[in-house]
């Protein structure tokens, strides 16, 4: 039964609940116990006796023998054997043991195992932690399964641990370990990690890194829930905020152990008189956690159904003209035009004293006009503040020009907007302009090309003319991104390595407070304007972190608009309820490990050619990446 169907998490996988079982050979009773009664969504249960060991059965009629697993795959439907059995590795196994006997029967054992799952049509099989820090046998016989698998995903057990002390006392960051043996299995998206939760926890920065990995379920053991007043299972307020993290990340949650709680008599059978499930008050507050979520809004529902870390290629809005529909979904975003008509009646005050406001009129230009929506936001600003307006609408797509000429006679403004169907950077203005409006930012801030525009437009405006925006700063910080970094590599080319993407950001890890790249200011009248640019950055990881892996870079802007109206997603200082741009991502071919006390050095170079800009970034510490991106050979805004 779904932990809840509230907010717009319906959808999620987070709403399902598992239970981690012992072996049984009666499958169907297990499912009716743990499911039926219980009220779990699957069981996390062996596939073998955990007694079998090849070598014992080797020379005694082992031709004849049947593997001892949990009953026939006819005592379940197949539907049953996918939706609600997720598979437990034998726990014994051990790769990389200096036992050759143990080692052998430990690789045969996996790779029945895994047979047996692919066979049953199970979606997910639970591969114990590695027993030493050396891992490397282990994720060789691993990696070769996933080249055979299809569907079948495989989950790898670590604890969730991150000590400060020496390695003496064993594993001191179990992210260490999960990150050798997914780079020795190459990356691959069919290897997930599955975390045990402890009663006590790493640093807030450490566990955050764990939001960029792919992290299916979350062991929790039942010594790690607190007592209420009442007598009922809790989770520690760090602990609940950590499962309403998973929950929103798609990890489902997994309730594993005996019941160490002494529940009042009154709980111990339900309203039929039959027993109930040991483990049900666990669940019952893991569905507490799950429906107590705040419901998501409804713009970032829509999110949730196609965006959230999808690839997407930025928009090429000098070479392609754009559809109605991109129209449509920029001008729904009410939140930018209330900034821009801030700054618009800002700029009409200081251009135009009170007590000339009836005999002046400012002549405003719109450059990249579109269907109209900054051309209202303008005439709302002049009646707001009772300025007298002339407006250019300049556009360069012959379909939003119709579009404009229907609004212009709807709207009655006739004797004040005059259009123009023409690209701004050769458009011959018959006067100059008081104020040039433009929303040519990109999610990076100058990708869209804003600056070659704005430069070729202010050649019409006067010399004291004011430029909306002012200026723009384009922003990156490293991330850890498993998602973004598989989807790129599944396409096995240079080309989608070396293109930056504007992406929903989800499932990623923030690894560095964002830093500054490069910054255009509007109107610039130098005589030796040159819009390359240059940055070498430094980013160093919390102390208190932990390792991480750098799979590339979120981009963002910061705007402004005018004087004090800003506008922009970089994430401290982000316009709330703006939806029309999301971040940018650059990819690393390879990706990075970073450790805290050792500093990343990033490169991002701007470059301008003759018909077309581009961007080339790397990294040349800790370790050196290739230049990405060299002479735009792979992306590039067409001029």
């Amino acid at each position: 039964m779904p932990l809840g169907e509230r907010g717009g998490w319906e959808r999620s996988e987070s709403r399902y609940c598992g239970v981690e079982t012992d072996f049984s050979d009666d499958v169907p009773s297990l499912l009716s116990f743990n499911i039926s009664t219980g009220g779990f969504d699957y069981v996390l249960a062996p596939l073998m006796n955990p007694s079998y060991r090849p070598s014992l059965v080797e020379g005694k009629g082992s031709e004849t023998q049947v593997l001892p697993v949990s009953g026939s795959d006819l005592v379940l439907a197949p539907s049953q054997w996918s939706s609600h059995v997720v598979g437990k590795i034998s726990s014994w196994i051990d790769l990389d043991s200096e036992d050759e006997v143990l080692r052998m029967d430990s690789e045969t054992t996996l790779k029945q195992e895994i047979a047996w799952a692919t066979h049953l049509s199970l979606q997910a099989c639970l591969l114990p932690t590695p027993k030493g820090t050396s891992c490397a046998n282990y994720a060789r016989c691993v990696n070769q399964i996933l080249q055979g698998l299809t569907t079948l995903q495989l989950w790898l057990r670590v604890p969730l641990v991150k000590s400060d002390g020496d390695a003496s006392e064993g594993l001191t960051d179990s992210w260490e370990l999960w990150n050798s043996f997914r780079l020795l299995c190459e990356h691959d998206s069919k290897l997930s990690v599955a975390l045990d939760v402890m009663r006590t926890l790493p640093s807030e920065t450490s566990l955050g890194r764990w939001m960029g990995e792919s992290v299916r379920a979350a062991i929790i053991s039942t010594d790690s829930f607190l007592t209420n007043a009442r007598g009922y299972p809790c989770l520690s307020k760090r602990h609940q905020k950590l499962v309403a993290g998973f929950f929103d990340h798609a990890a489902q949650v997994v309730v594993s152990g005996k019941p160490v709680h002494n529940l009042p008599k009154a709980s111990d059978s339900n309203t039929e008189g039959t027993q109930r499930h040991p483990l049900r008050s666990y669940l019952d507050y893991v569905a507490y956690l799950f429906q107590k979520m705040e419901p998501l809004p409804e713009q970032e529902r829509i999110e949730v159904l196609g965006y959230r870390d999808f690839l997407q290629a930025p928009l090429q809005p000098l070479m392609d003209n754009l559809e109605a529909q991109t129209y449509e979904t920029f001008e729904r975003d009410s939140t930018k035009y209330i900034q821009y008509q801030r700054a618009v009646a800002k700029a009409l005050v200081d251009r135009v004293p009170d007590e000339k406001a009836s005999e002046l009129t400012t002549v405003l230009m719109v450059v990249g006009a579109g269907r109209g929506p900054l051309v209202r936001a303008s005439l709302q600003a002049a009646e707001e503040t009772n300025r007298k307006l002339k407006v250019y609408a300049v556009e360069k797509n012959p379909n939003a020009v119709v579009t404009l000429h229907n609004l212009v006679k709807l709207e009655g403004w006739e004797g004040i907007v005059t259009i123009i169907s023409c690209d701004m950077r050769f458009w011959n203005a018959s006067e100059k302009a008081d104020i040039l409006v433009s929303e040519l930012l990109g999610s990076f801030g100058d990708n869209e090309l804003s600056p070659e525009c704005l430069d070729g437009a202010q050649r019409f405006l006067k010399p004291d003319g004011i430029s909306i925006p002012s200026s723009y700063t384009s922003f990156i910080q490293p991330v850890t991104a498993t998602k973004l970094y598989n989807d790129v590599k599944a396409h096995k080319d240079l080309a989608h390595f070396e293109t930056p993407y504007v992406v929903k950001l989800h499932s990623v890890a923030k690894l560095a407070p964002s830093q500054s790249v490069f910054t255009f200011t509007h109107p610039n009248f130098s005589t030796k304007a040159n819009n390359q640019r240059y940055k070498k950055l430094h980013f160093n990881l919390p102390s208190d972190g932990g390792s991480a892996l750098v799979h590339g870079f979120a981009g963002y802007f910061d705007s402004v608009l005018y004087k004090d109206v800003h506008l922009g997603i970089e994430p401290t200082t982000a316009t709330p309820n703006m939806f029309s741009w999301f971040p940018i991502f650059f990819p690393l071919r390879k990706p990075v490990e970073v450790h805290p006390g050792s500093p990343l050095e990033v490169h991002f170079w701007r470059c301008c050619g003759s018909s077309k800009v581009w961007y080339e970034w790397s990294v040349s510490s800790p370790t050196p990446t290739p230049m990405h991106n060299t002479n735009g050979r792979s992306y590039w805004v067409g001029l």
